[in-house]
């Protein structure tokens, strides 16, 4: 996890489920370009679809180069990742692939 100071904050609510993930999903859209920081630390319970979200995110930003880091989390947050194979580290480290 890292700290931006000038990044755009997007705060996560508590269930990341399938409802979420589309007004998730336009969050990240509108945000686009700018250096965002994530604070999951609100975070409950994180589904399958959100996850693909927040990949989609970190690989796009990537290929914007623009920053993009996770500031926040909660027991929630990385126990659902977890349970979904990942950790905070292994979500970020996402490489783009063509």
């Amino acid at each position: 996890m890292s700290d931006s100071t000038d990044a755009l904050v997007i705060d996560l609510p508590a269930h990341l489920d399938l409802t979420a993930a589309g007004p998730l999903a336009e969050r990240f859209v509108a945000a686009r370009g700018e250096a965002i920081a994530i604070d999951a630390s609100h975070v409950e319970r994180l589904g399958g679809q959100c996850l693909q979200v927040l990949l989609s995110a970190v690989v796009t930003w990537k290929a914007d180069l623009t920053p993009l880091s996770i500031t926040k989390t909660s027991e929630g947050f990385e126990s659902g990742l977890r349970l979904l194979g990942l950790s905070v580290d292994s979500l970020l480290e996402k490489e783009i692939s063509l």
